[in-house]
């Protein structure tokens, strides 16, 4: 919340981002869709590898108990 209102306030222009990252599986397959991080204000963005360009945010999803 309160990084959130960071951002807001002085809008992170994103400038350093994470590589490419595809999560993968417990046999190490992937699986989803590939995102980059920004190294600043923490922001998931979708990834685009075949034309090699940044996406929308990504919202982050509360994750239940496995």
């Amino acid at each position: 919340m309160f990084g959130a209102l960071l951002n807001y306030l002085f809008r992170c222009r994103h400038r350093r981002l994470t590589r490419p990252m595809t999560p993968l599986n417990d046999k190490r397959m992937p699986e989803g869709d590939a995102y980059v991080v920004c190294c600043e204000c923490g922001t998931r963005f979708a990834y685009d590898t075949r034309e090699m360009r940044l996406g929308k945010p990504i919202r982050e999803e509360p994750r239940g108990p496995r």
